[in-house]
Formats: structure tokens, sequence, C-alpha cells
């Protein structure tokens, strides 16, 4: 049996404040959330651009972005998905090669 998402890597713009842990820890209460990670991107003079990488089982992509949002929050992009049994780790291609 397929478990669901179980992980999630976001492009997130949010403002300074609040703060990316008070966000991490927001996620982190989400029901099938194991752990989150946020790395800081960009900065500027109001807003930050953060990636949120989130693992769990059977995650729920729409409370996961409602959550951001509460905390003023946009997501710009989901940059990698993972779902079903166990997460693939990404191989390297010929085509990767190329572009080094």
């Amino acid at each position: 049996m397929a478990r669901g998402i179980r992980l999630l890597v976001l492009d997130v713009l949010k403002p300074h404040q609040p703060m990316v842990t008070e966000l991490a820890l927001g996620l982190s209460e989400l029901e099938g959330v194991d752990g989150v990670n946020i790395t800081l991107v960009e900065i500027d003079k109001e807003t930050e651009n953060v990636k949120i990488t989130i693992m769990g089982d059977d995650l729920d992509y729409d409370e996961i972005v409602r959550t951001i949002e509460e905390f003023g929050g946009v997501v710009h992009s989901i940059d990698m998905v993972a779902a079903g049994k166990r997460i693939i780790e990404e191989e390297e291609t010929p085509q990767d090669k190329l572009e080094e």
C-alpha cells in the first residue's frame, strides 16, 4: 500500500517576521510531518526566499500550504516531491554530466 507524499521541497517567499524558526516549528506540528528543514536562499529588505524541505508519511500538501500562508509566506514552486513506499535517491544521468 502506498504511503502518499513523503517528501516535499518548496520554494517559498516569506516576510522577515515571523522568523524561520517559528515557521519550522509550526510546520513540524502538522500531522504526518517527521521533520522540517528551512534553508535561507536569498534575503532582501522586506522578504526572504527560503527552501523548505518536509519529510513525513502521507503529507497533506494543502494543509502545508495553508500553514505557510498563515505565517505570511507564498509557495512559488514545488521543487521536488517523493511519494510511495520509499524515497528514491536521485541518480546522476549522462545529461547531468554534460551540464557540468
